[in-house]
C-alpha cells in the first residue's frame, strides 16, 4: 500500500499494475530528484518514464536482462529512438506521481509509447517515446511476432 497525495491508500505492486489501457506506476518524489529552487530537476522526469516503460514491459514479459543473454538468439537491447516531451506543470519534494504508460502504435520494428505524469488528477508532463531493438553490432531488429498483440492494451487484444 502506498499513501497518495490525499492520504488515501492505493494498492500498487513494486512494478506497478497493468490496467485497461497500459500500466500505472506510481513514484515518490525524493530530494535527489530536486534542484535548487525544490522543483523536480527536468532530467529527473526522464528517469520517471524509463522506470514506467520499463515495468511495463517487465509486467508484459519483456525483460532487459533475458533480451542481454541472448534470449531471442542474440544480445539485443532497447534504445530510444525519438522522444517528445510537453512540461505542463512542476513536482516537489514528497509528491506522489503516477506515471501511466500505453503503447500508442507498433510496428515489426518500433514501439510507440504515450506517456503522462500525473499528481492525483493534475497532469504535470506528457510525452510520447519511440524506442526499438537493436543487437550488439548496432543493428536493427524486428520484434517477435507475439510481441505485437503482447504489447496491445488488453482492451485491443
Amino acid at each position: 500500500m502506498v499513501e497518495n497525495n490525499s492520504s488515501s491508500l492505493i494498492a500498487t505492486g513494486l512494478a506497478g499494475d497493468l490496467t485497461d489501457t497500459g500500466h500505472r506506476l506510481l513514484a515518490r518524489v525524493y530530494y535527489a530528484d530536486t534542484d535548487f529552487s525544490g522543483l523536480v530537476y527536468h532530467a529527473r522526469y526522464l528517469e520517471f518514464l524509463e522506470r514506467g516503460r520499463t515495468d511495463y514491459l517487465r509486467l508484459l514479459g519483456v525483460h532487459h536482462s533475458e533480451l542481454v543473454d541472448g534470449k531471442l538468439g542474440e544480445s539485443i537491447v532497447w534504445v530510444v529512438r525519438r522522444m517528445e516531451i510537453d512540461f505542463k506543470s512542476a513536482a516537489r519534494i514528497d509528491d506522489v506521481l503516477t506515471i501511466e504508460t500505453r503503447t500508442a502504435e507498433i510496428s515489426g520494428a518500433r514501439v510507440r509509447m504515450a506517456q503522462a505524469i500525473k499528481r492525483g488528477d493534475d497532469l504535470l508532463i506528457s510525452a510520447m517515446v519511440e524506442a526499438a531493438m537493436i543487437n550488439g553490432a548496432g543493428r536493427p531488429r524486428r520484434f517477435p511476432p507475439e510481441w505485437i498483440k503482447l504489447f496491445q492494451p488488453p482492451s485491443k487484444k
